[in-house]
């Protein structure tokens, strides 16, 4: 038999308290969860601690800014409802921090349900959304999937990709053009060098998805275009009047392989 999925209403049946983490947490992957419930913090710090993270708490906006200030993260876990900030308003700050802390994989939570949140949150720089109730193995693979894009190396991971002007340096996770750096969170990066590795090809939305994701996602998520726009904004002379990522109606994105 398939086993029970885990709710969160058993999670929250359940009395736990944070994973206290042993050995050599340096090696272990460091995650910034900025959530106000303490409870439903705890339960996921030990749920997440037993899987090998170390879960470092943060129960407002600004306690949760100043830690990934001074101490470094893998990834941060960001509540939209905080009782100092809106996590939109978070998520907008984190990504105007200087250097590798502006640039860390933001997993936004919410309990609200509308779609329009979900387009603002990825608007404002997150690289995914997860709806509240949800299983605790779904954040899980998501984390992990996350982690995975940021840190696996590639057969050709030392190589960089050129298309006229439009360089991606694999090995740096960097993408510039004309020689200015072009601004892109992880995810973005990884959509892009999805598309760029399979120049000339067209993709649909899930195929993109899945490239990145490692995984099937739904039929219908528009995620795809939100982050399609904000990758046209950072590499396109004309954002309005495309020329690297084209759309075929109906269809997807392709990416060009002659380009200037």
């Amino acid at each position: 038999m398939p086993e029970k999925p885990i709710e969160f209403t058993q999670l929250y049946a359940t009395e736990t308290s944070a994973t206290e983490c042993t050995g050599d947490d340096r090696v272990m992957p460091q995650i910034l969860m900025i959530e106000d419930d303490v409870r439903l913090a705890g339960m996921l710090s030990d749920y997440l601690g037993q899987n090998g993270f170390v879960v470092t708490h943060a129960p407002d906006a600004q306690t949760g800014l100043a830690r990934l200030s001074s101490a470094g993260m893998d990834l941060v876990i960001l509540d939209l409802m905080l009782p100092d900030m809106d996590g939109l308003q978070v998520c907008q700050r984190i990504r105007a921090l200087p250097g590798a802390a502006g640039q860390v994989p933001v997993l936004m939570l919410t309990a609200k349900g509308d779609p329009m949140d979900r387009i603002i949150g990825l608007e404002m720089g997150a690289d995914d959304y997860l709806p509240k109730p949800f299983e605790p193995r779904e954040l899980l693979a998501r984390i992990k999937a996350i982690l995975r894009r940021k840190t696996t190396p590639t057969e050709t991971a030392h190589r960089v990709l050129q298309f006229g002007s439009l360089e991606i340096d694999r090995d740096a996770r960097r993408v510039s053009l004309a020689g200015v750096p072009c601004d892109l969170t992880s995810y973005q990066y990884d959509v892009l060098l999805a598309l760029a590795e399979r120049a000339g090809r067209v993709l649909t939305r899930d195929q993109i998805m899945e490239a990145v994701r490692g995984r099937e996602l739904e039929a219908f998520d528009r995620s795809i275009d939100v982050h399609m726009g904000r990758i046209r904004a950072a590499i396109e002379v004309d954002p309005k009047a495309p020329q690297r990522i084209l759309t075929v109606r109906g269809v997807g994105y392709v990416f060009a392989r002659q380009q200037d």
